[in-house]
């Protein structure tokens, strides 16, 4: 299989996974509460993470030095995206919510890409780009009026 087919198949199954930990996250957050889901969702992250990485015999982690420090805040904002989907879902439905947090991810994500901040490639911005995020927003609005 290409790299690229590979790449393609792994972010059709990473959306996959975030609409069924949406699911999931809510359902914890509507019993335990939404930082309680958070730590639910993380620790069993952890766990499973910790156990592939011990049957790789601790991966690459020695290379942790050569990460820029603020990289350090991904897990931070993890617990920001859990706990306010763990809110949301129960409240504003799968659907809606996803169509929201995806939204949110492509538009700053085309502003990250044309000012390359964070690692993003540069990619400026440009008409073809801005009509794509204006259509993104009408079926934003489409879907969840």
């Amino acid at each position: 299989m290409n790299a690229s087919l590979f790449a393609t198949l792994s972010a059709l199954a990473a959306g996959a996974a975030i609409s069924v930990q949406s699911s999931l996250s809510g359902l914890i957050g509507r019993t335990l509460g939404v930082l309680e889901s958070a730590f639910v969702v993380h620790l069993g992250g952890l766990v499973l993470a910790g156990a592939i990485m011990l049957g790789l015999r601790g991966g690459n982690l020695g290379a942790w030095r050569s990460v820029p420090w603020y990289a350090y805040g991904a897990g931070f904002v993890g617990v920001v995206i859990i706990a306010a989907v763990s809110y949301t879902v129960p409240r504003l439905g799968l659907a809606t919510t996803l169509t929201l947090t995806i939204v949110a991810q492509l538009l700053l994500g085309a502003f990250l890409d044309h000012i390359g901040w964070l690692g993003a490639a540069p990619r400026p911005l440009d008409a073809t780009r801005l009509l794509g995020m204006a259509v993104l927003l009408a079926g934003t609005w489409l879907i969840v009026r």
